[in-house]
């Protein structure tokens, strides 16, 4: 969370000198869990490996163990488990019936105070009035979101009033190469249909 203030702080007119007691938390041989380990969750994973993280994973589905041992990550089968182990936790699971508020009063009290939650699936998995009471009432650090519900949240949304938090506009593919990739395997699509060949990215296979 010190990123966005650090930043401010930087180029701040008002700024004769920088803290030196104004410390962060490492990432390095931290724990992460990731709450949804589908081909997103999993490439989460994989670069999570290269600093050395301690990866929790909970999934409708446990992979399989050739596949938790190529990135270190361990199944826990109660999410509860999950947050009370990590301090960092990561959602990246399609919004359903079952995850509409996967993340509520409940669930934020198991994790740790000194645990960050990271949301880069869609806004309404998460309780977003039992988040805010949370980062007021410094029940976790710090939160990561880049989907709210709706999107963008009102301007008086008492989300955007914290310092705990940073909030992105839902941009986690928002990149040259990953527009380019998308629109190329979306005309891949089209094409198959068009010369009735199987779809390559069906959504709902037969």
């Amino acid at each position: 969370m010190y990123l966005h203030t650090g930043c401010q702080i930087a180029v701040s007119p008002d700024t004769k000198n920088f803290a030196v007691d104004w410390l962060g938390v490492e990432v390095t041989r931290a724990t992460l869990g990731i709450i949804g380990m589908g081909s997103i969750g999993y490439k989460v994973a994989q670069r999570a490996r290269a600093f050395n993280m301690r990866i929790l994973y909970h999934n409708r589905n446990r992979r399989r163990k050739e596949e938790e041992e190529a990135v270190g990550a361990h199944y826990c089968e109660k999410m509860e488990d999950l947050l009370q182990q990590s301090d960092f936790v990561m959602l990246v699971v399609n919004l359903t019936s079952e995850t509409h508020k996967l993340i509520g009063k409940k669930e934020l009290r198991l994790m740790k105070p000194t645990a960050t939650l990271i949301n880069i699936s869609r806004g309404a998995v998460i309780d977003q009035d039992a988040l805010v009471e949370a980062l007021q009432n410094k029940m976790i650090r710090a939160a990561a979101l880049d989907v709210t519900y709706p999107e963008p949240l009102p301007r008086d949304h008492p989300l955007l009033k914290l310092n705990n938090v940073i909030i992105t506009p839902h941009i986690g593919t928002a990149t040259v190469q990953a527009l380019h990739m998308m629109a190329e395997e979306a005309i891949t699509n089209m094409l198959a249909v068009l010369n009735g060949q199987p779809i390559p990215s069906e959504v709902f296979p037969k």
